[in-house]
């Protein structure tokens, strides 16, 4: 609202300092003609005692009658000459419509042209524009807070339950457009890469050493189960021990570095990072898991918690001026204009979109902007057309009435000046 005040205050001084100019312009040819009226009454008076005031006289009486032809004609243009009703005057109120219409039509052929809104453009670099715009703080703090005014009636708009449904229908679409099998194999090759698979293997020793331990006593019940009735039972007991702790031992000797079960496990990884990228069958069948475990209802109750979860932090980090998503959204933007700054087919593909966005969007509807035209000149009523049509050329059209003054006079000094050399 302040920056439209601004503009009509703006507006306003110019209607004033127009008006004024006017008024001055009015005086200045009224005084001439007044001038002239004089001088052709002194002469009038004296020219018996003093003959060449003849000269003077027939310049004078010719400038009054260029400056009364010419003040006709301006005042014609705007309304009736001493309020008579002489015909073919007060031209543009008779014909407001017809000079809307024509305005339009010229507005709309030779401004919103290809040609001319092309060159323009050409002009305007968009992308710097936008670039020192979005780098200066003030106006992305201001993008920022309009944003987060924007958002709560956004959300309200859109509807919570539509927006819920929405954002987990676009986390599973995106889940399901990734092919598993290529991003199981990536990840399992930057696990590599990163040896994190001798920190899996050990913790894969630990548990299976772990769990026979703690499991001995089950598996000598076991044992003792599925012994023969001729043995007795603490055999069955040793035996198993025995097993158990062979397997113990075996597990335990498993922990050397260079032990080779290590060397065969990273083998084996390798060969099955290169079949998630290679097997066929082996794709097929991580997109059959991938497709079921998607279409269970534990995953659209976790998508649907998850995007609820997401939406009431995002509203309650939004609310707060200098928060975290504030923050990012303020260094996004700003990285955004450094990058258009320094990145030349960036600025040339905002530019050229720029360019053809107008163009797509102006050119095309020119007869509509040249009908607003006509439809708001056919609106006004006849003193607002006069008034502003005055206020804009007025001050040029006095020009013509000191203009007519002083090239009526010359051109009658002349004509009589030929009369007294020929008679």
């Amino acid at each position: 609202m302040a920056q439209l005040s601004a503009v009509d205050t703006a507006w306003q001084q110019r209607a004033e300092d127009r008006r004024a100019g006017l008024r001055r312009m009015r005086l200045v040819a009224t005084g001439l003609l007044v001038v002239m009226a004089v001088v052709f009454a002194v002469c009038w008076k004296f020219e018996g005692e003093y003959p060449w005031l003849a000269y003077v006289r027939a310049f004078a009486e010719a400038g009054m009658v260029g400056a009364c032809a010419d003040w006709f004609a301006v005042v014609a243009l705007f309304r009736h000459p001493l309020g008579l009703p002489i015909p073919h005057t007060a031209i543009l109120p008779q014909n407001k419509q017809r000079i809307g219409d024509t305005l339009g039509g010229f507005f709309a052929r030779n401004f919103f042209n290809s040609t001319e809104i092309g060159a323009r453009l050409d002009k305007i670099d968009v992308a710097e524009w936008l670039s020192a715009w979005l780098r200066n703080p003030e106006n992305v703090s201001l993008l920022v807070g309009w944003s987060r005014g924007l958002l709560p009636p956004a959300v309200e708009l859109i509807g919570t339950s539509q927006l819920r449904s929405t954002s987990r229908d676009f986390i599973k679409n995106g889940i399901d457009s990734i092919a598993a099998a290529p991003l199981a194999g990536r990840v399992l090759a930057v696990f590599l890469a990163q040896e994190q698979h001798l920190a899996a293997f050990d913790w894969g020793i630990e548990t299976a050493i772990d769990l026979l331990d703690e499991n001995r006593p089950l598996i000598r019940q076991k044992a003792a189960e599925k012994g023969g009735r001729w043995l007795p039972k603490w055999v069955d007991a040793k035996l198993a021990d025995a097993f158990v702790d062979g397997l113990l031992e075996t597990l335990a000797a498993a922990r050397a570095p260079d032990h080779p079960w290590r060397r065969d496990f990273g083998d084996f990884l390798d060969r099955l990072v290169t079949r998630l990228a290679e097997d066929p069958v082996l794709f097929e069948r991580c997109e059959q898991i991938k497709a079921g475990v998607l279409d269970t209802k534990l995953v659209d109750d976790y998508l649907a918690w998850l995007a609820s979860e997401t939406e009431t932090r995002l509203k309650l980090e939004w609310e707060v001026e200098n928060g975290v998503l504030a923050s990012a959204l303020q260094h996004a933007l700003a990285a955004i204009g450094g990058w258009i700054e320094s990145s030349e087919g960036v600025r040339d593909a905002i530019n050229r979109s720029a360019r053809q966005l107008v163009l797509n969007t102006v050119v095309p509807h020119r007869d509509e902007i040249g009908t607003y035209v006509s439809d708001v000149v056919g609106r006004w009523d006849s003193e607002t057309l006069v008034t502003r049509l005055e206020l804009t050329v007025g001050k040029d059209l006095q020009y013509i009435r000191i203009n007519g003054t002083l090239v009526g006079g010359a051109v009658g000094l002349l004509l009589f000046t030929i009369t007294k050399l020929l008679g």
